[in-house]
């Protein structure tokens, strides 16, 4: 009975690797802000997640240590969980869909809900790693050996949150604010046309006094591939609405010469800087980039 109850050090093996797993994980909720809107209650269920992604990986190593291999079996029904993470997520973004200024789009949908999934990989496998150091460090000094598995933990957290980390738009793309004219019931923004549905007098007006647009023109040519993409521009028109509230009319245009990009609508709040920072951090989808490397 007695070889059946954990000795301390392992005690504090998973209890430090389930606390720098779970830290971790919150860490990178704070990424999420501009992706997910439901917070408390979202930051609570991804919390909870990750909790259970960091307990997963903390009794890995201490269930191999005891020869418990049938604990270690749980990790491919964790899988399926964060799977099921991701199902979720996207199905509740896209029941959203409707209640929001401008639809986010189905690519840009996939790639927050293969964020989430893939975040509490990160928690388990952050956790996993501060187990492991303090596994291999034997030393007589207790904390010594928490001290480095944390370090590594931390360690290997910014290596695969680095890794992880994709493109911004500012990363693809020069961002600048456009001039708005309204010629009759045409709107053009620095000489691009972009709609002739301002038919009324007073749709003219209201976009000619509080208009605003910002034009994404590609840094290299190879970008206009990602820049042209229609779920990209729709996660660009998204993140401009979200950011500023939506009065009347949104537009997203590319023009076909210089593969420059036009968002533009009559906004709540009239922001400009605003707008260009939430622009520049505007996620590159994956579905969207190609690697200019491979292509050649």
């Amino acid at each position: 009975m007695s070889d059946q109850i954990l000795s301390t050090e392992h005690i504090v093996l998973i209890v430090t690797a389930l606390v720098v797993g779970t830290v971790a994980r919150a860490i990178t909720i704070k990424e999420d802000f501009r992706q997910y809107p439901s917070y408390p209650n979202g930051y609570l269920i991804h919390l909870v997640t990750g909790f259970v992604a960091a307990a997963l990986g903390a009794v890995a190593i201490p269930a191999l240590m005891t020869k418990n291999f049938v604990a270690v079996t749980f990790l491919t029904l964790a899988i399926q969980q964060f799977r099921d993470v991701r199902k979720s997520e996207r199905e509740s973004l896209k029941d959203l869909e409707n209640t929001e200024f401008t639809f986010r789009g189905d690519a840009y949908i996939d790639g927050i809900s293969k964020t989430f999934e893939a975040r509490n990989y990160l928690a388990l496998v952050v956790a996993f790693i501060t187990a492991l150091t303090i596994q291999l460090i034997r030393t007589e000094l207790l904390w010594l050996e928490m001290l480095l598995g944390i370090v590594a933990g931390l360690v290997c957290l910014y290596l695969l949150k680095s890794f992880s980390r994709g493109k911004r738009i500012g990363d693809i793309a020069d961002v600048k604010e456009g001039l708005v004219e309204v010629k009759g019931s045409e709107l053009f923004v620095d000489g691009i046309f972009v709609s002739n549905i301002l038919g009324s007098e007073n749709a003219a007006t209201m976009f000619q006094k509080e208009g605003i647009a910002v034009v994404l023109t590609p840094k290299e040519q190879h970008y206009r591939v990602t820049l042209d993409n229609f779920g990209q521009r729709q996660a660009a028109l998204f993140e401009a609405t979200r950011t500023l509230g939506v009065k009347r009319y949104h537009f997203s245009r590319k023009e076909y010469n210089q593969g420059r990009v036009v968002i533009t609508f009559v906004p709540i709040l009239r922001d400009v800087p605003k707008l260009v920072e939430a622009m520049k951090n505007t996620p590159v989808l994956e579905s969207s980039k190609k690697s200019h490397g491979l292509m050649k």
